[in-house]
């Protein structure tokens, strides 16, 4: 079975930020527009309402606003996968038959967080999660972020049913990584940045990226170079994103992102307390990291917003 047929959301896909205007309404010209940017520039995929996109803080109602535009305006052209995770199982059902309601291709379920079940907790939850509607299921195991990780074990028994189909891993521990990919089938997808070319080394199908919003051909072509079997083309290019890596999670990847996108005259607007926007001192710092991961905030605003 080759790599492409074991994406079952493509290999390139971006966590998209949630556009905001003034005074933090929901931007949904924005939303569409910076959509249809994101996949022209190379995203096979994007998830809607995950943390990245301030899920937290944005209502059930503004979700599944969101959710439909982002369908409506690019939904023939690349997976838009919804995340549906919350520390209540009872409201991930409720979110991920909405998000089926709305047109997603799949969803995306983090661990619980703050109240740090049990593993036969988490079983119970992804399996309501997966068993609540007919679509595709990524588990997203983040440990760092939640205070709980999806154990071996636990994930090889999530794996038997039909609709968990991927993982997005940030537990940053190879070795566990690829415990599970030799125990099952499960389509993994690097959920750090820095270890996108690491991860594809055990057997990663892509990456679920936040630095897709400004470097996806990039990030898309190390992941063909690596295909190929051009190792010394990848390594390259993983050395040469390095920066941007490092600069877009100085401080909160969303908060960074959408200062990112700001400079570049994409729609992004600002972050929902108790995050707070970038500051001065921080958009310089990055516009310095960009460059030198060789992106072009100048070249890139040229790029696609004019339906924005």
């Amino acid at each position: 079975m080759s790599v492409l047929s074991r994406a079952p959301f493509g290999r390139m896909i971006t966590a998209m930020v949630t556009p905001f205007a003034a005074g933090g309404k929901l931007d949904l010209d924005g939303a569409a527009g910076l959509a249809e940017h994101l996949v022209d520039a190379g995203n096979e995929g994007l998830v809607v309402n995950g943390t990245t996109g301030e899920s937290s803080t944005t209502s059930d109602a503004e979700k599944e606003e969101l959710l439909r535009v982002v369908v409506e305006t690019v939904g023939a052209r690349a997976a838009v996968i919804a995340g549906v995770g919350t520390n209540d199982t009872r409201h991930t059902v409720e979110l991920a038959r909405a998000a089926e309601k709305a047109g997603a291709c799949g969803l995306l379920v983090v661990s619980p967080y703050y109240n740090r079940p049990p593993q036969a907790g988490l079983l119970v939850h992804f399996t309501a999660a997966a068993d609540a509607t007919g679509l595709p299921v990524m588990i997203y195991d983040i440990p760092g972020r939640t205070g709980v990780s999806v154990a071996t074990d636990t994930l090889v028994r999530l794996a038997e049913h039909p609709r968990i189909v991927a993982v997005k891993d940030a537990k940053d521990d190879l070795g566990a990584s690829s415990w599970v990919l030799a125990r099952t089938d499960l389509a993994y997808y690097s959920g750090t940045e820095m270890l996108n070319l690491p991860l594809l080394s055990v057997g990663a199908v892509g990456v679920v990226s936040v630095v897709g919003h400004v470097a996806a051909s990039r990030i898309r072509s190390m992941i063909d170079a690596f295909d190929a079997g051009d190792a010394v083309r990848a390594r390259s290019l993983h050395m040469s994103l390095l920066p941007a890596y490092e600069g877009l999670f100085r401080n909160q990847g969303v908060i960074m992102t959408k200062a990112a996108l700001n400079m570049a005259g994409l729609p992004a607007g600002g972050v929902r307390p108790p995050l707070v926007d970038a500051t001065d001192d921080e958009r310089e710092r990055l516009r310095v990291d960009l460059a030198a991961a060789g992106v072009d905030l100048c070249v890139d605003a040229s790029a696609t917003v004019g339906s924005a």
